[in-house]
């Protein structure tokens, strides 16, 4: 059964970084899409990036473009986020999740994603 765990949340101040991390497990790290998305309080779930399983294609959300990063990382079956400039309006619960797609490419709708972490809290205050 396939498992996805988030890590690597808190609390920091505007304008500072913080990185995510994913483990995944019991699934096929090249077969499968992986993507981050994120829930703000009293806000729709929203996509924030994705990935490939071949790494060829890497989408954004525009409101994170330039100021966040996706990485896979085969080794260890993970996938990160590297969140630069952080704003107060990227607190919330970010979510990893993995997509069945072993023909490659990356969507940012949460519909094309099967299996879901738990999520972990980010918070930036000002």
């Amino acid at each position: 059964q396939a498992h996805v765990v988030e890590s690597g949340g808190g609390l920091v101040q505007a304008g500072e970084s913080l990185s995510l991390s994913c483990t995944t497990s019991g699934l096929n790290f090249d077969a499968y899409t992986l993507a981050w998305f994120r829930q703000a309080p009293g806000k729709e779930r929203e996509a924030v990036s994705c990935i490939s399983w071949n790494e060829r294609i890497i989408q954004y959300d525009d409101r994170v473009k330039g100021r966040f990063t996706i990485s896979k990382h085969n080794a260890n079956k993970t996938v990160s986020l590297r969140m630069n400039s952080l704003k107060a309006e990227d607190t919330a619960i970010y979510y990893c999740a993995a997509g069945w797609r072993p023909s490659g490419g990356c969507t940012l709708r949460a519909d094309d994603y099967q299996n879901w972490g738990q999520g972990t809290q980010v918070t930036v205050s000002v």
